[in-house]
């Protein structure tokens, strides 16, 4: 029983700076308010089919100030939930929509290959127009508060790093299993049904699988919160998809420069998408950030990353300072990384941490 495995994820209901930096995710799955989805599906969205890209933008714009006014409302009690009707169209079937036609010129990430995957061209991620996953279970492993935790492992990513831990998924190394978005609809509402906190969109990448996810909350009655878990390469599109649906960002924080960005992991621009994207999570949502420390990057990135976080985010942000880097996939093309952490590195990110004035991180 995972009580027993993880006493710490009971007890973080009762730690204040976790549920300060996390306090709608908290309040959802202890059932006191409802997950953005659910809301979403309950804003009418007038739209056709024959409507422009551009039109259903503007649209989209429009809806997502009225989808937090009303999450407000709801919120605050102003609102019943449970009075509000299901339109015919909602914000989330514009959302579908709006990825769908992306998906005909493909950017949901920043390297926007502009394939039409759903006629099969594939792009830099290797994702075709069906989800495909590698394997899903009730994950005992996360974070405190996320535990237990439905965590979804899909194929296919959007980058290209020389220490990817998960390489076979991301490479589709593995092949996984398609699914019909309906039967992840039901696996999603059983495991919330046996206790899961939280639905956890991982991979590889869950970007290149937006509009399916999106498609798959569609069927979802649960209350159970999204966990959108990424590289944090994706588009400002996506970004903006993402409002009004992704509970929690658990968002990995990478590289404190765009020359690692590039060595490491073939992602131009990583710093500037990066910290365009964390902004935007902050304004929509809720933020959980993990910082991989890697070896001999401490004061190039970990310091950068740190730093920025605090004084762009708040001290209050979730943070992760991760120690689990080992050597994997082809770690050997970056010397560097070629070992494990030291003790006094592992010791300096604390000290980076403390310096950098974080108030809510996860236990070393």
């Amino acid at each position: 029983m995972w009580v027993l495995a993880r006493p710490d994820a009971v007890r973080i209901i009762h730690d204040k700076k976790a549920v300060a930096s996390l306090p709608r995710y908290f309040d959802i799955f202890q059932d006191r308010k409802k997950a953005k989805f659910l809301i979403a599906k309950k804003l009418p969205a007038n739209f056709t089919k024959e409507d422009s890209l551009e039109k259903l933008w503007q649209l989209h714009t429009e809806l997502t100030e009225r989808y937090y006014n009303l999450e407000k409302k709801i919120d605050s009690n102003k609102i019943e939930f449970g009075t509000l009707s299901s339109p015919e169209k909602s914000y989330l079937d514009l959302k579908i929509e709006i990825a769908k036609r992306i998906m005909e010129n493909c950017h949901l990430c920043e390297r926007k290959c502009s394939v039409n995957r759903l006629k099969g061209e594939l792009g830099f991620c290797q994702c075709g127009p069906e989800i495909t996953v590698s394997t899903m279970f009730e994950h005992l492993g996360e974070e405190a508060p996320l535990v237990p935790s439905f965590t979804i492992f899909t194929c296919g990513c959007t980058l290209y790093c020389v220490h990817c831990q998960n390489w076979s998924i991301a490479r589709w190394y593995e092949h996984g299993k398609v699914w019909d978005p309906q039967d992840l609809a039901r696996a999603v509402e059983k495991a919330h049904a046996s206790g899961c906190r939280n639905a956890n969109l991982v991979g590889g990448e869950p970007t290149p699988w937006l509009e399916q996810w999106l498609e798959v909350f569609k069927h979802v009655k649960s209350n159970i919160p999204v966990v959108w878990n990424s590289n944090t390469f994706y588009s400002q599109d996506t970004a903006e998809l993402l409002a009004g649906f992704a509970d929690v960002y658990l968002n990995d924080f990478k590289y404190g420069n765009n020359q690692c960005a590039v060595r490491i992991s073939s992602a131009p621009k990583y710093w500037d998408v990066c910290t365009r994207n964390m902004l935007t999570a902050k304004k929509y949502g809720e933020l959980l950030i993990r910082v991989l420390v890697l070896p001999g990057h401490l004061e190039c990135c970990t310091k950068e990353i740190l730093h920025w976080i605090a004084k762009n985010l708040g001290t209050m942000t979730r943070v992760n300072v991760m120690w689990q880097y080992r050597p994997e996939f082809e770690h050997y093309k970056v010397p560097e990384l070629s070992r494990q952490l030291t003790r006094e590195e592992k010791e300096r990110s604390i000290e980076i941490a403390k310096e950098a004035g974080l108030e809510s991180l996860e236990p070393f």
